[in-house]
């Protein structure tokens, strides 16, 4: 892949300052990309308009409590629609904390309210821990509605990245078990196949950019040695899913430079196929997380206008 030829020209000129992440060192790598966040958000003060509260929800089946943090809008006393989120880091990486500054952003932008949840990382706790976390927060989350203010029945799920692809996985899950109704999904670039056998998965080895390598560690890390084998479960890796049908509608953003681009248009067509509403948007000159490495340009700035819009839609009664 042409990956410097292709780049979009703003996003060209920040690359060359991209750090690479080195996944054979994990406990290096968390402290490399908070790092990196930190560096970013340096200077970004929380936003005033939104409220941030950290609550402690029993884990399921006797697991530990799970941290969730709630925005909301400042002064806002009404019922808001809500998007729960997970955030990203390939399945081992990232916290809360980093997407601070995002979910400000969108309960501003959007008018919700924004439930996030801080998952188990592998490989220190893998599937199906982090996803149990994930379930557990959504099903307070919708116990908890009244109390925290949001609307039962517009809660949507989200996420980038590996969290768009455990976003993807909690929505079979929820339809599966039919206790929690979820009215959207927002998978943003998301991970959804431990296989890494699409061509763009065969083809990225940048180290600035999440990549082969990275991806193979991330998967082997959440689901071990079944990676790559039947055994995987469609809520761990999305496209092992064999019936979409159900599913609430979707929508899917993506650079064309992203490991994730071929995995992810399958899955859109697979839900346009199983007659679920899937948008999927295709970015050309971008890279993975392309709107936080460079957020000022125009693509980016298109890329969350596309984003923002796509859920004051699924929000709208």
């Amino acid at each position: 892949m042409d990956l410097m030829g292709r780049l979009d020209p703003e996003i060209a000129a920040v690359f060359a300052d991209l750090p690479a992440l080195d996944l054979t060192d994990i406990p290096g790598a968390r402290k490399a990309l908070m790092d990196m966040r930190a560096a970013a958000n340096e200077g970004v003060e929380p936003s005033p308009a939104v409220t941030r509260t950290d609550h402690m929800v029993p884990g399921l089946n006797g697991a530990p409590d799970v941290r969730v943090r709630h925005y909301r809008p400042a002064g806002q006393s009404g019922i808001v629609p809500c998007l729960y989120w997970i955030h990203g880091g390939g399945h081992v990486l990232g916290q809360i904390e980093q997407d601070d500054p995002v979910m400000d952003h969108i309960v501003e932008t959007v008018g919700c309210a924004v439930v996030s949840v801080d998952w188990r990382r592998p490989p220190e706790h893998p599937f199906p821990a982090p996803m149990d976390d994930c379930y557990a927060g959504l099903s307070w989350t919708h116990r908890s509605a009244a109390e925290l203010s949001v609307d039962p029945d517009r809660i949507a799920v989200g996420g980038a990245s590996s969290g768009g692809g455990s976003a993807a996985g909690l929505a079979l899950l929820a339809r599966d078990r039919g206790e929690i109704p979820v009215c959207f999904q927002l998978l943003v670039y998301p991970m959804l196949d431990d296989r890494n056998v699409t061509p763009a998965s065969l083809a990225l080895t940048e180290p600035r950019v999440w990549n082969r390598q990275s991806n193979l560690i991330g998967w082997r890390c959440y689901v071990g040695d079944a990676v790559g084998t039947e055994a995987v479960s469609p809520y761990a890796a999305p496209t092992r899913a064999t019936d979409l049908t159900g599913l609430p509608p979707a929508y899917l953003p993506v650079g064309d430079l992203d490991l994730f681009i071929d995995e992810d248009i399958e899955y859109a067509q697979r839900l346009l196929q199983a007659d679920v509403p899937a948008e999927l948007h295709v970015y050309p000159g971008g890279i993975h997380a392309f709107e936080l490495h460079a957020p000022g340009s125009a693509l980016a700035q298109r890329f969350i206008r596309d984003r923002d819009e796509a859920l004051q839609r699924a929000f709208q009664k």
